[in-house]
């Protein structure tokens, strides 16, 4: 006969046997509601890899820039140009460059092949590389010689008016010439220093 006390002991059992199942339900619950809460795994983030190839392609390529005043400060020609993404600079094969300072006083310049900067301001100038400033008489009538600078590679600043090399370089003042290793040269300063094996030759000035 069943009695209160011994339906209290059955349930009490059959409560005991199921309790870790109800346990694990809760916990498989619990569990899924927390994945479900939880804000989702970004993605990892694969850092693009940015090639040196040629994004564009353009001939018979001409780019002017100006000065505030509107009046050119330089003119970059090519027969054959490449843009390259990852660095932002033009390779212009048999480039031409026609640059002013603010004085008006005209440099050029040409090589084989060509890197230069978007605004011109930079150019690297490689292969038969020749820049030329012209002949520069002041206010006062007193004439600086014409300058030419040659060699296999020659690193030009447009806006600063310096020209580097770390190879062989010939440069003509006028009728003097000289030869070195190296070369840097400051027109704004009219510093120039030879490094390496360095010779000159001086032609006097006939006296008048």
């Amino acid at each position: 006969m069943w009695t209160a006390q011994s339906i209290a002991r059955e349930a009490w059992d059959r409560f005991l046997l199921y309790l870790p199942l109800v346990c694990m339900g809760v916990l498989a619950l619990g569990s899924y509601w927390m994945v479900r809460s939880a804000p989702p795994l970004a993605e990892p983030v694969v850092p693009r890899v940015q090639h040196h190839d040629p994004d564009y392609f353009m001939k018979g390529f001409s780019v002017k820039t100006f000065d505030a005043g509107g009046r050119m400060r330089s003119e970059v020609l090519g027969d054959n140009v490449r843009h390259y993404p990852d660095t932002q600079w033009l390779e212009i094969d048999s480039i031409r460059i026609r640059s002013f300072d603010a004085k008006g006083t005209l440099t050029t310049a040409t090589a084989d092949h060509g890197l230069t900067n978007e605004d011109g301001s930079e150019v690297q100038l490689m292969g038969n590389a020749l820049v030329v400033r012209e002949t520069v008489v002041d206010q006062k009538k007193i004439s600086s010689p014409r300058m030419q600078y040659r060699g296999e590679f020659l690193h030009a600043f447009m806006n600063t008016e310096q020209i580097k090399s770390n190879k062989p370089v010939q440069l003509m003042r006028g009728k003097d010439s000289f030869t070195a290793d190296r070369m840097d040269f400051d027109n704004v300063a009219q510093v120039l220093q030879l490094d390496g094996r360095v010779h000159g030759t001086l032609v006097p000035t006939p006296e008048r």
